[in-house]
């Protein structure tokens, strides 16, 4: 056999193995978790993916927060449906069910996208993004904290409830947009920890840590009158 030459039989050339192991895009590419692990493209964007994957995050609150605080509610089953801390409770309530939806699809996209690519980290998943930024927003806008509220339907309750003058407000989503993009990017402990998981997890739960010390900055703040 020369040099160079392939490998051949006594009948011709050997025909190549169809059993050979197949690149991961051969296999199959998992096309619904890219669109969920990039956030319906967003993750594809040349420029700041982190980003624009935490502005998405902006909208799916305000959406479920204003349907359940401004919608109608059947007063046959809701009968305190005009009581507006009533709304807010029900408005928190969907934005937790949203927020578990998302980390566990975030999770599940995450670990398939990241095993498509062959990292462990595609800087093109932002799911994570998505999924901390609303953490931080219903933490730190919607559920209630210890404040000073200029106005509520519960006199003498020491605790906030939500208003569309003041949680809502562009001042409160940018500081909630900054802090959490702050802690991702820093990621104080224990979020570098949590990158060691393995899998999705390890994906998305730096962001979780950093939703939660960025919703603290938010109840800080609130708690400041700011």
């Amino acid at each position: 056999m020369s040099a160079g030459a392939g490998p051949h039989s006594a009948d011709g050339p050997t025909p190549p193995d169809s059993g050979a192991a197949r690149p991961p895009a051969a296999a199959g590419k998992p096309r619904f978790a890219l669109f969920i692990a990039t956030a319906c493209g967003l993750g594809y964007l040349p420029k700041a993916p982190g980003t624009w994957g935490s502005l998405a995050a902006i909208p799916i609150y305000f959406v479920v927060y204003s349907y359940y605080y401004f919608g109608s509610f059947p007063t046959d089953f809701f009968p305190n449906a005009h009581d507006y801390a009533m709304r807010a409770a029900w408005a928190a309530s969907a934005a937790a069910v949203i927020s578990v939806l998302l980390a566990g699809v975030g999770v599940q996209a995450a670990s398939r996208a990241a095993e498509f690519s062959g990292k462990k980290d595609p800087q093109f998943v932002v799911i994570d993004e998505v999924s901390g930024q609303h953490l931080t927003l219903i933490l730190g806008s919607v559920l209630p904290v210890p404040w000073s509220a200029a106005q509520t339907h519960w006199p003498g309750y020491p605790f906030g409830s939500v208003w569309p003058h003041s949680v809502l407000s562009w001042q409160y989503l940018l500081l909630g947009l900054i802090l959490f993009r702050v802690f991702d990017i820093w990621k104080p402990f224990p979020a570098r920890q949590a990158e060691s998981l393995p899998g999705g997890w390890g994906i998305m739960a730096d962001d979780w840590v950093a939703g939660v010390y960025a919703a603290i900055g938010l109840w800080i703040a609130r708690a400041a009158g700011l």
